[in-house]
């Protein structure tokens, strides 16, 4: 486990933990982001614990998840979603010092994991929240009023086609099945409907 006591790799594990966790608020009950985030941040603890660390730095890094949650509640708040970006790097990247035994983070290194993490924490972030508040595209409600066709007979059960899709169906009095129908409203996803004409 000595590999971990290098600053570089216990930064990429800790940068790593901090996305891995901020995509398990995202996208909640998937269980991968949730254990790639505790594996992380248990190996860069590990790291944390027997190096030197810049404690303001880990303040800064915890402190980076509360703009982010704030910008996960509601859409529209990227202003939010960039400082916690912010937080997120400045406080891993300072996280370890240079002492006389222990090297800095590699500037390149940081450079190039926070610039990729920054990339897709903005772009999967947006998009799952876009995803999280869209309106529905499918509403059944514009299914009453339409103009079918009885595929069995309709009366306890049956099923329908309206608007090129086949649905279940009921209704109040038996319809043959070839009949018209139209659709008077829905129970769920259960069309109720009424012979046509």
């Amino acid at each position: 486990m000595d590999f971990l006591l290098n600053p570089n790799i216990a930064y990429l594990f800790l940068l790593g933990g901090v996305l891995l966790a901020m995509m398990a608020l995202v996208t909640p009950g998937t269980g991968f982001f949730e254990i790639g985030a505790l594996l992380c941040i248990v190996l860069a603890g590990y790291a944390i614990y027997n190096l030197s660390v810049n404690w303001w730095a880990l303040v800064i890094l915890a402190l980076s998840i509360v703009p982010f949650v704030y910008a996960i509640q509601k859409p529209k708040r990227e202003l939010y979603l960039a400082l916690s970006i912010l937080l997120l790097v400045i406080g891993s990247v300072f996280m370890f010092p240079r002492t006389e035994e222990q090297p800095l983070v590699n500037p390149l290194i940081a450079i190039v994991a926070s610039g990729l993490v920054t990339g897709f924490l903005w772009i999967a972030v947006r998009k799952s929240l876009e995803a999280a508040y869209a309106r529905p595209s499918h509403s059944l409600d514009r299914l009453v009023g339409q103009v079918g066709e009885a595929k069995t007979k309709v009366h306890e059960e049956g099923s329908v086609q309206v608007d090129g899709e086949l649905w279940s169906a009921r209704s109040e009095k038996s319809i043959p099945a070839g009949s018209a129908i139209r659709v008077i409203r829905r129970d769920g996803f259960i069309l109720i409907v009424e012979k046509n004409g």
